[in-house]
């Protein structure tokens, strides 16, 4: 898993200065196989969306039930654990109170008492013609500043287009995206709502949402790793 990921204090500077970090591949083939299979195996899941019934775009998405898949609840636990320094440093420089936990338990535990209790690690297919509009994933009032995405497919080879997109929100400026096309096993890190940005007079909020772009061909398979849990 991520003990297959080195340099871990290079990763954490590029999370904190740019908000997301691309992290080499993590996963073998064999094992996004393994997990892509899972999409079609029903009683793993707590709830299916079609997100063309919702406005959210074109394709299909389902958040898991507890317990999480191992492979996914052990890289849940150790992202958490290397990126919950990033946050603390982050509310320190914006001047927030909140401190994060270096244990994801015990931060969903403050989730559970506040009522937020749905897991919310999901698993997304899109085919040709999906997309994903431009959105933040936040489920309550609780929620981590950071999530991940992990590829199951190879661009280029098992399908085409489909970038993730970024688009960064700049006070009194013109929005800036940021399109990525990772490989097949890579681990995408970002903020899930903004980050601080260095001005003249101090820190201020980037906002961000994120997206991906039409896939024109093939079949795209991602697992979403959010931090928080839903109300």
């Amino acid at each position: 898993m991520t003990h297959k990921i080195l340099n871990w204090p290079s990763h954490q500077q590029l999370l904190s200065e740019s908000g997301f970090v691309l992290l080499p591949p993590a996963l073998s083939a064999d094992e996004c196989h393994e997990l892509a299979n899972l999409f079609d195996k029903p009683d793993l899941y707590r709830k299916t969306i079609v997100m063309q019934k919702h406005g959210y775009g074109s394709g299909e998405y389902k958040y898991f039930n507890y317990p999480l898949p191992p492979i996914i609840d052990t890289l849940r636990h150790e992202l958490f654990t290397q990126i919950a320094p990033v946050t603390n440093d982050w509310n320190e420089k914006l001047g927030l109170a909140q401190r994060y936990p270096t244990d994801l338990d015990e931060w969903l535990a403050s989730c559970h008492q506040a009522g937020q209790k749905r897991p919310t690690a999901l698993i997304l297919k899109y085919g040709s013609g999906d997309w994903n509009a431009l959105h933040q994933d936040i489920y309550g009032e609780l929620y981590f500043p950071f999530q991940a995405v992990l590829f199951l497919n190879q661009p280029g080879q098992d399908f085409s287009g489909g970038e993730f997109v970024l688009m960064e929100q700049r006070p009194r400026m013109q929005s800036k995206a940021i399109v990525l096309q990772p490989e097949q096993g890579q681990i995408l890190i970002f903020t899930t709502k903004f980050r601080p940005q260095k001005g003249t007079r101090g820190y201020h909020r980037i906002g961000l949402r994120h997206g991906v772009s039409e896939v024109k061909t093939g079949r795209r398979m991602t697992v979403g790793l959010i931090f928080h849990d839903a109300a």
